[in-house]
């Protein structure tokens, strides 16, 4: 087959059931086999025949009543009052039967005419046809139920008029006979019509859902009437007795209808037994069973004639009888075919609304409709072809599908197809692929298509999504890679990291990761402005990309700090691999430390690097870890240098852990002290809220800041980070005694908490125990609001999003700190419950000075105002920036624009005081090469004077030691 017609190919499924189905149908042949004979053989005596003759159709007779009076009962359907009648029919046959065995194995003697046994055969016939109604496809309108009568007249008169001048005229010629046994003669041939007819008129009639058990009833009663026609045709009924031939077709006419229902079950092929819902009918027979339902009127009125030409052949005067049966079949015809006009006339115009209805759709859609049949050729396209592919529809109908999907999409679109094509239409009705198709230009469209099943082929419903695919790889771009230099960020690095440990390198030592920081950057921020760093920055990441080879990675993760994956090349001698990464890393030393040209200014910066390799079992964050600790490592010892990691370096990690048992020790000694910093409105100037900020003097009297302890507390996954998560958990319970006492003295100002990912994904503060601290200061849930600090990438998402859905049912308020340098910023806003916007400190700081962080700034804030969300800028410490952040629409500020951290007495007088002036005169320039100092309020209550915190992008400091 070829590539189109193979795109279309399906598989087939076996009918479960068929096994049992044909051991039951040999079965019945046999026994109706053996019963035919022996009749043919006379059964060996007369004595026999006569039992076997009588009774023994009785018995077959009795069996069908009980079959399908037993299937009526077990079954809850709308054709189970057919079965009963067939029951009542069979029942019927059995006394008759009974009676007449009475009569000649019982009594001996000859049956009497007429008797109660030829009332019982005359009761077979009524219950049978109103079963064959009962099971019939039911006629949803008045028009349908008159052409049943009609087709059924039809049907009945031209046979009444065949055997009318047959035999049935001489029949009803009393000759001396009585009018009772005359009648009887006629009864038997008329209800043996009227069954036919019906037969006949149902057969093209019969409903879907029992085809197989109507086919096999109706099969058992033409098998019985056209007994009943030889046993009354005057030729037959003279010589007929008991046990001969002709009982072998009642006999098998009964046990066909015993088996209809219960064979037809286990055969699968009707109603609840069909795989699937599906039917397993064949399709060819459809036109084969229409076209003889448009013939049946034509052949009754054929054989109506061929009953008029007889008698006129035989030179005899037609019958009145005939002439007027013949005359009822004609008007009926004419009648009928009125009808089917009718009915014609209005299906077509009801077919030309719906085509033409149809067509207005089709044209009028902006998807492109295609049809392809089985062998994969294009039958229809859509006249929307012209404007998504470029390509008129006559263009492409006849040509391959094939031919029209790129080459590398073709296998997935194939399989794909295959698999939709062998499930079950109904369980999977349509299926969506989405693949890339050649437009009219020769360009490659990526197209997504709904794809259904039609009459052996398949319907494309297809659209261009070209626009889709490319901002999706943008927003895809932009998450992994960093907005200013469009090197990847650490994320993206930290997978990479990832599949380089776990691919077909997998083991080898050759693999290292290079940690860089700028030494000196800071230095360049404070002369010539942040602008000036963030191009010495761009120009850097551009020395770093062009100096790793095609196949290594160069990443910034944040502020000044670059990494580079070296991957490794499988060498044996570890030595000279060490030798060679250490050239490239001083090599890299050597070239950023290239002076720049920065505008008219030749800036010079050094660069320290921290050297780690892979080792057996080293996960992606230990090697990172590791290159970090010697990047720090290369500072701590005079910069502008690099370091192999060695194990020794991990006194670093001790010393922290050190450090972290000193902040336990603090917290039970009381050592630590909770400020708190006004969040105010850049509108009104109102105090809208306050941060909690801890701040620890140690027992020496050494003042530690928040920047010097939380970085321990926040450290990495350690029995040490463990235990100062007591910290995190003084804060809140701290934060929220006094918040409560705030309230109750009638400041109703909420606080806000800032809280790590990990802490809370870890739950160091379960969720029940942030609710009963609630209730137990009596604080209201809405005046507590968590800052969330930016998250690592080894947190799961899931996890966190759980988290913070619970506490939003608790009424706790979320804001994103930090927002604007988190690598998973994006994904915050896109999954996690977010009510605030906390902007990041760095872009604040340099949002008067940098164009380009200007312009990342105002599109948070818009990002934000679009979202619904308030934003609050962290780190607001001159008036030019409150200027700035106000005119690009945040809400509100913290700094020392307004306030720094305060103690408890101070924070009520500012609360009291309710609110901070907002700067609106024309901001000062910033002298060149300085940055302007803020007087502001010390830790001990009395003024300071300090500079702006440390910006985002400002030189990485040394960890205390």
């Amino acid at each position: 087959m070829s590539a189109p017609g193979a795109l279309l190919t399906g598989r087939r499924q076996s009918v479960p059931g068929s096994g049992a189905g044909l051991r039951s149908q040999v079965l019945l042949a046999l026994v109706c086999g053996g019963y035919a004979t022996g009749a043919g053989l006379g059964w060996g005596s007369p004595e026999v025949a006569l039992v076997m003759g009588d009774f023994g159709l009785a018995a077959a007779a009795l069996v069908a009543a009980v079959s399908c009076c037993l299937y009526a009962r077990a079954r809850e359907s709308r054709f189970r009052p057919a079965w009963l009648l067939f029951g009542v029919s069979s029942a019927m046959a059995a006394c008759g039967n009974a009676v007449w065995g009475w009569y000649e194995v019982v009594l001996d003697l000859p049956v009497p005419s007429p008797s109660f046994a030829d009332f019982f055969f005359l009761c077979f016939g009524p219950p049978a046809i109103v079963g064959l109604l009962v099971l019939a496809k039911r006629p949803v309108t008045r028009a349908g139920w008159v052409c049943l009568a009609l087709d059924s007249w039809l049907i009945g008169g031209s046979l009444l008029t065949l055997s009318w001048s047959l035999a049935l005229a001489h029949t009803a010629q009393f000759e001396g006979k009585s009018v009772a046994h005359a009648a009887l003669l006629l009864a038997y041939p008329l209800l043996d019509i009227a069954l036919v007819s019906m037969v006949l008129a149902l057969h093209f009639r019969r409903s879907n859902a029992n085809r197989t058990a109507i086919n096999t009833a109706i099969a058992a009663l033409a098998l019985t009437v056209l007994c009943d026609a030889l046993f009354t045709s005057p030729l037959l009924r003279e010589d007929y007795r008991s046990g001969q031939l002709l009982d072998a077709g009642w006999f098998a006419g009964s046990l066909l209808l015993a088996y209809a229902p219960w064979g037809a079950r286990r055969a699968g092929q009707w109603g609840e037994g069909a795989p699937h819902g599906r039917s397993t009918r064949n399709p060819s027979s459809r036109p084969i069973g229409g076209s003889l339902a448009a013939l049946t009127p034509y052949l009754a009125a054929a054989v109506c004639t061929l009953g008029i030409l007889y008698n006129v052949i035989e030179g005899r005067r037609p019958d009145r009888v005939v002439v007027l049966t013949g005359c009822t079949v004609v008007l009926a015809l004419v009648v009928r075919q009125g009808i089917m006009l009718l009915d014609n006339i209005s299906l077509t115009q009801e077919l030309a609304q719906k085509e033409n209805h149809f067509r207005s759709l089709v044209q009028g859609s902006s998807d492109v409709i295609m049809i392809a049949a089985p062998t994969g050729i294009l039958r229809y396209v859509s006249p929307a072809a012209s404007g998504v592919y470029g390509r008129e529809a006559e263009e492409l109908i006849g040509s391959e599908l094939a031919s029209l999907i790129h080459s590398e999409d073709l296998g997935r679109v194939v399989h794909e197809v295959r698999r939709f094509l062998a499930a079950p239409p109904a369980e999977e009705p349509t299926t969506r692929i989405e693949c890339r198709f050649k437009s009219g230009t020769g360009e490659w469209l990526n197209v997504e298509s709904t794809v259904n099943r039609h009459q052996g082929g398949l319907i494309f419903n297809s659209r261009d999504v070209t626009e889709r695919v490319r901002l999706q790889a943008q927003l895809q771009h932009n998450a992994e890679h960093d907005p200013l230099t469009d090197l990847p960020n650490r994320a993206l690095f930290t997978a990479r990291v990832r599949q380089a440990l776990g691919g077909r390198r997998h083991g080898d030592p050759g693999t290292a990761v290079l940690f860089i920081d700028l030494d000196g950057f800071k230095a360049v921020n404070d002369t010539i402005g942040h602008q000036a760093g963030d191009e010495l920055l761009i120009q850097a990441a551009r020395r770093l990309q062009d100096s790793v080879r095609a196949g290594d990675t160069a990443a910034r993760l944040g502020g000044d700090e670059f990494a580079a994956l070296i991957l490794g090349e499988g060498a044996r001698d570890q030595a000279a691999r060490e030798c060679q990464v250490l050239e490239i890393a001083d090599r890299l030393r050597l070239t950023i430390s290239q002076p720049y040209r920065i505008g008219n200014n030749e800036v010079r910066v050094a660069a320290s690097i921290g050297v780690a390799f892979a080792e057996p079992g080293v996960t992606p964050t230990d090697l990172m870890r590791n290159a970090d600790l010697a990047m720090y490592r290369a500072k701590a010892a005079g910069k502008d240098r690099v370091e192999l990691y060695a194990p020794q370096m991990q006194a670093d990690v001790v010393r922290k852990t050190e450090l972290a048992t000193r902040l336990r020790t603090a917290l039970h000694d009381g050592e630590f002290a909770l400020l708190h910093q006004p969040v105010v409105s850049l509108a009104t100037g109102r105090i809208a809220s306050v941060a909690a900020q801890a701040r620890w003097r140690s027992a020496q009297g050494i003042l530690f800041t928040p920047a010097e302890f939380l970085r321990v507390a926040d450290a990495g996954d350690t029995p040490e980070s463990a235990r100062t998560s007591e910290l995190g958990r003084w804060l809140l319970e701290e934060a929220v005694e006094q918040a409560a006492e705030r309230h109750r003295a009638g400041h109703e100002v909420p606080v806000s908490v800032r809280l790590t990912a990990r802490r809370l994904v870890d739950r160091s503060i379960p969720l029940g125990s942030i609710e009963a601290l609630l209730t137990r200061h009596g604080l209201p849930s809405g005046a507590l609001m968590i800052e969330l600090a930016d998250s690592d990438p080894r947190i799961s998402f899931d996890e966190l999003e759980r988290r913070l859905v619970s506490l939003r049912r608790l009424g706790v308020r979320i804001a994103l700190d930090g927002f604007g340098s988190g690598y998973a910023a994006i994904n915050a806003l896109r999954r996690l419950p977010i009510d605030v916007l906390k902007l990041d400190r760095g872009l604040v700081e340099g949002v008067v000075e940098s164009a380009r962080l200007h312009k990342i700034t105002s599109g948070l804030l818009r990002i934000a105002g679009d979202l619904g969300m308030q934003s609050v800028a962290d780190g607001v410490d001159v008036p030019e920036q409150v200027l700035a952040l106000r005119a690009m629409g945040c809400t509100h500020g913290q700094g020392m624009a307004f306030s720094g951290p305060l103690d408890e007495y101070r924070l009520r007088r500012a609360l009291v005081r309710g609110e901070f002036p907002v700067p609106g005169g024309a901001a000062q320039p910033v002298l060149a090469g300085g940055v302007l100092p803020v007087r502001h309020v010390g830790a001990n209550g009395g003024d300071a004077l300090s500079l702006p915190p440390l910006r985002s992008n400002s030189e990485t400091p040394v960890p205390p030691t």
